[in-house]
């Protein structure tokens, strides 16, 4: 049985879409995908992220294990600053991808995907060997919601004394009020606009949701689904676990070799595998797809250049924003872009031609 994020009842009152997603029941959309992407893309636009899983890791050997367990360097962190990065397995694939907020050296706070949860939290206990930590499940007790868009700060600025230009880009500030309730705010955002992150206690979030929204009518606010969380974040390059990386994919094809510091001094695990990969030579890229033929470009056809397979659709939509059939497809690492190619839509092949996969272009 799928469970109920604390605003479920909120999305009932507003959708009739309400859907089984990773084990939880989430609305698909309100009005209408294409209009809660457009109010991200131009207004403000607001998701539950409720069933986003909150790791804590406390204790005398945290900011150590952390940077132990993930692909990035977690100690050039500084205290308030939140960091993308991964856990790999041994032979370099994805665990999971998440975000790392250091608090202290002492207290870090791991915000990873909903469907990984229980796994991730199950890697982090079995790889704790004799580092002297602390690990906590905070997932339960959790209520979030993400402020989205170009007039998201104006919206959440109603709600809080805090001057939110002093929360930049990829950072936090915790025991901050919301509507009068006490909050942790970040801004990192998953659509490729402005935002923000508002995490609190799960009894206290249906106030904040309802406060926002309220804030937010006179600016056109609009509650989103998770339909267009995928499309805004697709558009923005950004990857989705189990699509763009994955138990099967790496994260250097996937895209995300910058996330990924073999040069750091401390070991991590999957570091040895995905040396040795880069040393022999990369297999496989992450690469855009524009379909020139009828069609829709869908997760998993495949893509062929001279009939030859080179390889298949990772997330692919009719782009809200560019009005256009485009994918984002793991190929061969020789494809490039400006290749003509093909994609086998119910067995027969459609026109395309390989993009750059930054499908939009930021003003």
């Amino acid at each position: 049985m799928a469970k109920k994020t604390p605003l479920y009842d909120e999305h009932v009152k507003l959708s009739d879409k309400v859907v089984d997603y990773a084990g939880w029941f989430l609305p698909v959309e309100y009005k209408g995908l294409v209009k809660e992407h457009e109010a991200v893309r131009e207004k403000v636009g607001m998701f539950d992220v409720s069933h986003m899983g909150e790791i804590t890791i406390k204790g005398k050997d945290a900011e150590k294990y952390v940077d132990y367990l993930c692909t990035n360097d977690i100690k050039t962190l500084e205290n308030g600053k939140i960091i993308y990065t991964f856990f790999c397995y041994e032979d370099g694939t994805v665990v999971d991808d998440l975000l790392v907020y250091k608090k202290s050296s002492e207290d870090l706070y791991l915000v990873v995907n909903a469907s990984n949860t229980d796994k991730d939290y199950d890697w982090i206990i079995k790889n704790k060997g004799s580092f002297d930590v602390e690990i906590i499940n905070e997932s339960d007790d959790t209520g979030e919601v993400a402020v989205q868009g170009p007039l998201a700060q104006k919206t959440l600025q109603k709600l809080t004394d805090t001057n939110l230009d002093e929360v930049t880009f990829f950072t936090f500030k915790e025991n901050v009020k919301i509507a009068g309730v006490n909050a942790m705010i970040s801004r990192t955002g998953y659509t490729g606009e402005d935002g923000f992150e508002v995490y609190t206690h799960k009894d206290d979030i249906v106030k904040v949701w309802n406060e926002v929204l309220k804030a937010g009518e006179e600016f056109g606010i609009e509650p989103a689904g998770l339909g267009c969380r995928d499309t805004l974040r697709f558009e923005a390059s950004l990857p989705l676990y189990g699509h763009e990386i994955s138990d099967k994919v790496n994260p250097i094809d996937g895209g995300f070799k910058y996330f990924v510091k073999l040069d750091k001094e401390s070991d991590f695990i999957g570091k040895e595998a995905l040396k040795k990969y880069v040393d022999s030579g990369v297999k496989k890229k992450l690469i855009g797809l524009e379909l020139k033929g009828r069609g829709i470009p869908r997760e998993g056809y495949r893509v062929e250049k001279d009939g030859k397979d080179i390889g298949y659709i990772t997330t692919g939509y009719m782009s809200p924003t560019l009005k256009k059939p485009i994918a984002n497809v793991l190929v061969d690492v020789d494809a490039a872009i400006g290749d003509k190619v093909s994609v086998i839509i119910r067995n027969k092949p459609v026109e395309a031609e390989l993009i750059s996969k930054k499908f939009l272009q930021k003003k």
